[in-house]
């Protein structure tokens, strides 16, 4: 478990595993010093800037059909959901047909008095319930007709934002009334034609939501109001537990109806004054914001809508792990538009949780007062399902777009109950949404089945006990389609066959769960750089351990990944997070060619995307760097630099240009002399420094410099061209020969060389266990 300030506003662990998009919203340690943003307008501008590459890089606009992602699964429910969505278009258009040029005001008030009493005779009211919802809603439509028909308003105007924040606001709010309304000749025939929810708007628009970590102001926010029916047994019907979130609990925050807060949004509304490409991106930018704010507040958000109006023309738009999809244009002073508007809010009450983008499987218990999690078990001698109990929320999904890694410490009982709890747990759920390839069976990247391979291949051995998470059960989460079938639970099944048939070739991603057992710190909890260098050869003991017996090559080497345990023994190293392995006897999937990892710490062969075989030293590349990046960024605030550190030659190595981090990487570790550019920047105010920059130095050595053949030296090679011997008189003609790659030739004797790697930090480990145990002051020789 990677532990992280559960504090809303608070920096946390990595949430997606470093997989990184061209405009991350989160950085490595040590990156955030390396702009001025103490200035409000400038920050704001430079989220935007981000905000909107993003759009550039994730929006699919004018999708058909979009809505139908909310749709009611069951096809006869759905039927009755579109009856009553056209009942209230219609309801809504005769209301607009009131207006008309030339009338008087107390003739137009009269008019629609009389249209709204009409439609509420057509509803199933008592006479008091009509008399007084005959009274609201005449102020509602006094406020949402100028929206709908603006032509006839005079003083209303769809270029002024703040006039169709009211408008939009009473037209939810009014779909929402007549949803719980319905014609006396459509009432529900059975409780699943009953609407699920309610959703509204805040009352408040323009406004800052609480829990909010940016402080920037929402137009609309909406909510989920769940209704509760009497059963048989009089017991309540309660749907949308799910939407209880974690920060709500932890904070005793009491819900308004009026100011909207984050950890119980579930979609927002931004208003832009015309439908322009420029203002329609500008909206999608600044959900994007508000997104990323919903998914840090809510641990069981799987995708999020929202809406973006242009005037009178409305958008929906989703998003997921890997997109952020647009509709056509709704146009609310067309009949069809307001038709297509309405249809989507009223699927909204009555579809599935996990069509609002929430997981039916993360619930809470109100008996327990805790959230419980569904698994799915691939392992045929346990349960088809389990269920566990919610400790501690260790990850949040800190980006909109990515794996949304969250990680969940849980118990097999409700804590209420485990007499011997400390809260702390022994089992962890790990919940994220990777790129697959095909079905469960045919996925050579599913982390589960790789997780057991190295939980079965190193079973019985005891000297790698503690040293990587066990495998527990769990694998793709399942959903119902339309025909009651249980199915993978991929992007493809959420969107639906019309969606996605639009999407060209964007990569399929599973929903994921893992419980495994093994629970660590994150490696900021280290207390020197003894114990660092003791964490990671532990981590790398292990790493090369499952390559040696369960033939698998972890790809990934992070900050994140690699996790402290301490016990009676002392202190060790944890690797985790094996959703980038590969299995090395697939040569197919050793040659792939996708870049993964974590900017800083990915190998130069990695970024630079070649078709090289990926071997054990990519990953020993990765922890040079981790020693490189901790040695001048530090791993926790006392450890971090006082001064600047933009000008750095090692913050190039975060450079979202993957050929231009590569370069920097190969002159960096070149050469003894060109790595003192990079080691004279360590921070000297962490103690026993000047040492860590000869240990360091010294394992680029083993990997960079210590080769009997020349073609294996170095990191750099170039093009050499040979002028002065060239044998004819075009002084234009250029002969030259090519250095073979120093990467390539070393890939092909990874084995003895990751050896010699192992075996050195093998004897820095035991010098600096040593030291710990003496709790002496002096540096270990180098």
């Amino acid at each position: 478990a990677k532990h992280v300030d559960l504090g809303v506003g608070g920096s946390g662990g990595n949430g997606d595993d470093g997989e990184q998009s061209s405009a991350s919203a989160g950085h490595p340690r040590g990156l955030s010093a390396m702009r001025n943003l103490n200035s409000p307008k400038f920050k704001q501008a430079d989220e935007y800037a981000k905000e909107k590459t993003l759009v550039e890089d994730y929006l699919l606009d004018n999708i058909d059909g979009l809505q139908t992602i909310a749709e009611h699964s069951d096809q006869s429910t759905q039927q009755f959901v579109t009856e009553q969505a056209e009942s209230i278009a219609e309801f809504i258009d005769e209301l607009v047909r009131c207006v008309k040029p030339g009338l008087t005001k107390a003739k137009f008030e009269k008019k629609l008095k009389i249209a709204i009493a009409a439609q509420l005779e057509r509803r199933s009211l008592t006479k008091q319930e009509s008399r007084k919802t005959e009274a609201e809603m005449f102020i509602r439509v006094k406020s949402l007709l100028p929206w709908l028909r603006p032509a006839s308003f005079s003083t209303f105007s769809t270029t002024n934002e703040k006039h169709i924040y009211p408008c939009f606001l009473e037209l939810i709010n009014f779909v929402a009334e007549l949803v719980v309304r319905p014609l006396k000749d459509q009432k529900p025939a059975s409780l699943d034609e009953q609407p699920k929810r309610l959703v509204r708007s805040y009352e408040l628009t323009d406004v800052k939501p609480d829990n909010s970590e940016s402080g920037r102001r929402v137009d609309l926010a909406l909510k989920c109001d769940a209704i509760y029916y009497e059963t048989g047994d009089n017991a309540e019907y309660d749907e949308d537990s799910f939407q209880i979130s974690e920060a709500c609990l932890k904070e005793n925050n009491e819900w308004s109806d009026k100011r909207p807060n984050y950890p119980r949004i579930f979609a927002i509304v931004e208003v832009k004054p015309n439908s322009s490409y420029a203002n329609m991106e500008k909206g999608f930018a600044q959900l994007v914001k508000y997104t990323h704010e919903i998914y840090w507040n809510q641990c069981n958000r799987h995708f999020i809508w929202g809406l973006v109006s242009g005037g009178s023309e409305v958008k929906a738009c989703v998003f997921g792990p890997n997109f952020l999809l647009a509709s056509q244009f709704m146009d609310v002073t067309s009949t069809a538009g307001r038709l297509e508007l309405i249809r989507f809010l009223v699927n909204w009450s009555f579809c599935e949780p996990s069509k609002l983008g929430y997981d039916p499987a993360i619930r809470f218990n109100w008996k327990y007062w805790c959230f419980t999690i569904d698994m799915v078990n691939s392992n045929g001698s346990m349960p088809a399902q389990t269920t566990y109990y919610l400790r501690e929320i260790v990850v949040i999904a800190e980006r909109v777009f990515g794996r949304h890694t969250r990680c969940f410490v849980v118990g097999e009982q409700p804590q209420s109950l485990d007499e011997n709890s400390d809260n702390s747990g022994d089992i962890l759920i790990k919940d994220a949404w990777p790129e697959v390839s095909g079905s469960a069976e045919d996925d050579m990247r599913d982390e589960s089945k790789l997780l057991e391979r190295v939980s079965n291949g190193l079973a019985g051995r005891s000297e790698f006990n503690g040293l990587y998470p066990k495998y527990i059960n769990g694998g793709r989460m399942q959903i119902q389609n339309a025909h009651g079938d249980s199915v993978d639970e991929t992007t493809r099944t959420v969107l639906g066959e019309t969606v996605w048939a639009q999407l060209g070739d964007l990569p399929l991603r599973a929903h994921m769960r893992i419980a495994m057992s093994g629970v660590g710190e994150p490696l900021k909890t280290i207390n020197s750089i003894y114990e660092l260098v003791v964490v990671i050869y532990d981590v790398m003991r292990c790493h090369m351990g499952i390559l040696k017996h369960c033939h698998i090559l972890h790809r990934d080497i992070s900050e994140a990944n690699i996790l402290v345990r301490r016990d009676d023994t002392g202190v060790h190293g944890m690797l985790i997070d094996f959703d980038h392995s590969i299995d090395i006897t697939d040569e197919g999937y050793v040659k792939r060619t996708e870049r993964t990892g974590t900017r800083p710490f990915m190998s130069i062969n990695n970024l630079e995307g070649e078709l090289t075989k990926r071997t054990a030293l990519d990953d020993w590349e990765g922890i040079i760097y981790i020693f490189c990046w901790l040695g001048t960024f530090g791993w926790n605030r006392a450890t971090q630099p006082s001064g600047s550190v933009s000008k750095m030659a090692i913050t190039s190595w975060n450079d979202y240009d993957e050929m231009m981090n590569a370069e920097a990487k190969r002159t960096n570790i070149h050469s003894s002399d060109n790595f003192i550019g990079i080691a004279k920047r360590f921070n000297p105010n962490i103690p026993h420094i000047s040492a860590f920059k000869k240990f360091v130095n010294g394992l680029r050595a083993v990997l960079i410099d210590d080769h009997d053949d020349p073609n294996m030296r170095g990191a750099i090679f170039d093009k050499n061209i040979i002028s002065e011997e060239s044998d004819t008189d075009d002084f234009l003609r250029e002969e030259y020969i090519t250095r073979p790659d120093p990467f390539v030739e070393r890939a092909a004797h990874w084995e003895s060389i990751s050896e010699r790697l192992l075996a050195k930090l093998e004897t820095y480990a035991t010098i600096c266990k040593r030291r710990i145990s003496e709790s002496g002051s002096r540096a270990p020789d180098p």
